[in-house]
């Protein structure tokens, strides 16, 4: 027979996992809002359970909330309780409250448990896919990921079955530390990826992917982490790719090559190996593109080098050998050896792996992934870098990816002069680029601001630091102000208010980055 122990336990307002919300930092604005953020190791704030990924469970939980508020968890809800596969209310309910019951039968890693709770509602996308939203978000941001169904059913031919049963989205308020979580059957998302043209729904691609690389096989310590987002940040650019076309994929595989080159220039080369050794360490310390991009070229380069066809059966027989396992990094090189390399040594004698594990940088058999469509950009750069002039520019069609691509192209260190503040309003003149709607060019945009001293921008910068919580967009910008001593008191300033909307995760970041123990401490 079973055993069972109940143990009774309440969180305190320092529990670090929990982000709660007033309803003035929600979209509706009427009712609180409360959602979970437990990877890396913030379960443990919320649930006491041994919060490491090398340990798995499942679990039961029974949710009580206030009504009119609807609980959502990373699991599918109890058929054997409620009524609906997508967290309908039972009859169990009482007067003042509303009763949800999930059911998870996979075991998982901790850090995967997430529960969100709110005054949303539910849009369909198919019969497995749809989207949790707020009232006034939730129309907007379904016709956004209409694609999550066709997404899916791609990834399905590449890796094999989808096995979590539902895949939805809850798109949550801007405090969200993450672009998205991979929670089971319900990414978290952050509202950032709204842009209104689709052009950043690689995201759901990315946190979908996770359904098979960090959800099906998980890596064992957080000094494997690469074989959670490595994978995913391939098959994400492998779905994109299905979904979208190749140009667009290889746009986005480019410009996270040059991204991933730009941040390690602030990285020490302890910190640029894709397996490191964390001992004493916060394994969030180690966050960066490191695990991700570099992750993903090794696993680009073994598809240059053994070809598509043959990596595919490889990748597919290692989902398939280790479901619902946490490995580590050997595990992987071991079945590596044996599965792939073993078969032509030939090849296998083209990978430096030790290079790619365990040296800083990239090795020099490192994959460059080069657009046309970024080539014309480049013709542009050099166009208006010659010119300064915004009106011979040919913007016409221009995407996300290219805009980023020329915004970090004016403004290059070396290769090109940085750019200044005439420059930058004659940019927005023609381009109203303080004003643009895309989270991604906009937090482009007001890093140069900063960087340039356009003052025009600086209400725009405030706003967004107040209004957006994404630890991808916080970092830069409050780097950027705390270059200069005026810099860093005027993000001292805009932090203290900021702050409370921040979670952990975001927060934890950018005390680093201000030094804001010690500057607190000060008065």
């Amino acid at each position: 027979d079973d055993e069972y122990v109940r143990v009774k336990y309440s969180t305190t307002e320092g529990a670090l996992a929990l982000m709660w919300l007033d309803p003035a930092q929600t979209a509706d604005g009427k009712q609180p809002f409360l959602f979970t953020q437990g990877e890396s190791v913030f379960t443990r704030t919320w649930i006491p359970l041994q919060d490491t990924p090398g340990v798995r469970i499942t679990y039961d939980a029974t949710v009580r909330v206030p009504k009119p508020l609807t609980a959502v968890m990373s699991a599918e809800s109890n058929p054997a309780v409620d009524a609906s596969a997508r967290g309908q209310k039972n009859d169990a309910q009482g007067e003042n409250e509303n009763v949800f019951h999930f059911h998870m039968s996979h075991p998982i890693p901790s850090y995967l448990i997430a529960l969100a709770v709110g005054d949303i509602e539910f849009k369909p996308i198919s019969a497995r896919c749809g989207i949790w939203a707020e009232h006034t978000v939730a129309q907007g941001a379904h016709d956004e990921l209409i694609d999550t169904e066709r997404m899916v059913a791609s990834a399905e031919k590449l890796f094999g079955p989808y096995r979590w049963g539902r895949y939805d989205l809850i798109i949550l308020p801007p405090s969200f530390p993450f672009g998205g979580m991979e929670n089971p059957c319900l990414t978290f998302a952050t509202p950032t990826i709204l842009a209104g043209d689709k052009s950043l729904v690689s995201l759901v691609a990315h946190e979908l992917a996770h359904s098979w690389s960090g959800n099906l096989v998980t890596n064992a310590t957080w000094s494997d982490f690469w074989l959670n987002e490595g994978f995913t940040v391939y098959f994400e650019q492998r779905i994109m790719e299905a979904v979208y076309g190749r140009e667009r994929a290889v746009m986005e595989e480019q410009l996270s090559k040059a991204e991933l080159i730009r941040d390690m220039k602030d990285l020490e080369a302890r910190d640029q190996v894709l397996h490191p050794d964390l001992t004493g360490r916060h394994p969030d310390d180690y966050f960066s593109g490191i695990p991700y991009t570099k992750g993903a070229l090794f696993l680009m380069r073994i598809e240059e080098v053994f070809g598509r066809a043959r990596f595919d059966r490889f990748l597919r027989s290692w989902f398939d050998s280790h479901p619902f396992q946490s490995v580590t990094t050997a595990d992987f090189l071991a079945f590596l050896d044996k599965g792939l390399f073993a078969q032509d040594r030939a090849a296998a004698a083209k990978i430096d792996v030790h290079a790619w594990m365990d040296e800083p940088g990239l090795p020099p058999d490192c994959p460059s992934p080069t657009s046309p469509l970024l080539a014309e950009i480049d013709r542009e750069i050099a166009l208006f870098v010659d010119t300064k002039d915004p009106r011979r520019l040919h913007t016409e069609g221009w995407v996300t990816q290219q805009w980023l691509h020329f915004l970090e192209g004016i403004a290059l260190e070396g290769s090109a002069p940085q750019i200044d503040r005439e420059q930058m309003e004659r940019l927005d003149g023609a381009f109203h680029l303080t004003s643009s709607g895309n989270s991604e060019i906009l937090c482009v945009w007001l890093r140069l601001a900063v960087q340039s001293g356009y003052e025009p921008a600086d209400a725009t910068l405030v706003s967004f630091l107040m209004r957006v919580g994404r630890r991808k967009f916080l970092e830069p910008l409050y780097r950027e102000l705390a270059k200069t001593p005026a810099g860093l008191e005027r993000a001292r300033n805009i932090y203290k208010k900021a702050r409370p909307r921040y979670h952990a995760v975001s927060s934890g970041t950018i005390d680093e980055i201000l030094h804001w123990q010690a500057a607190s401490s000060k008065g």
